[in-house]
């Protein structure tokens, strides 16, 4: 059997993936994965492997579980996986495009929270010259 072919145990999907098997149960719950059992034994195979891969980038780059589960459904179409590409595209446009709004919106509050601390920074260096003085 080749090493892609092999089945995974829980055990050793978490550790290859850095995953919990709580993680695992609830994609397999939500039908993200679909791993063979054997009695209470879950196995999973090279697909599997490969759909985790797909939904752990997703999570990452904050696509949403239904959306990840549109785009792993769109894998089976029969069109070269044209549909999925080209959906999964879209979305990755819609999600970068917030990703630097947010971004662009993080930059400026970064920027007006330094302002800031300057400001008081300087106001507390005055005051303590003034302070001294005094003495």
């Amino acid at each position: 059997m080749a090493d892609t072919d092999r089945l995974m145990t829980i055990r050793e999907m978490c550790d290859t993936y850095g995953v919990t098997p709580r993680t695992l149960r609830f994609y397999e719950a939500k039908e993200l994965l679909a791993p063979h059992r054997e009695g209470q034994k879950r196995l999973f195979t090279r697909r599997d492997r490969a759909r985790l891969t797909l939904i752990l980038r997703g999570k990452r780059f904050g696509f949403s579980l239904e959306e990840i589960r549109q785009l792993l459904e769109l894998y089976n179409m029969g069109d070269q996986q044209q549909t999925q590409l080209a959906r999964t595209f879209a979305i990755a446009q819609e999600r970068l495009a917030d990703m630097e709004r947010q971004r662009d919106e993080l930059n400026a509050a970064i920027a007006d929270l330094a302002e800031q601390i300057g400001e008081v920074a300087k106001t507390l260096a005055d005051m303590a010259e003034g302070k001294n003085a005094a003495e």
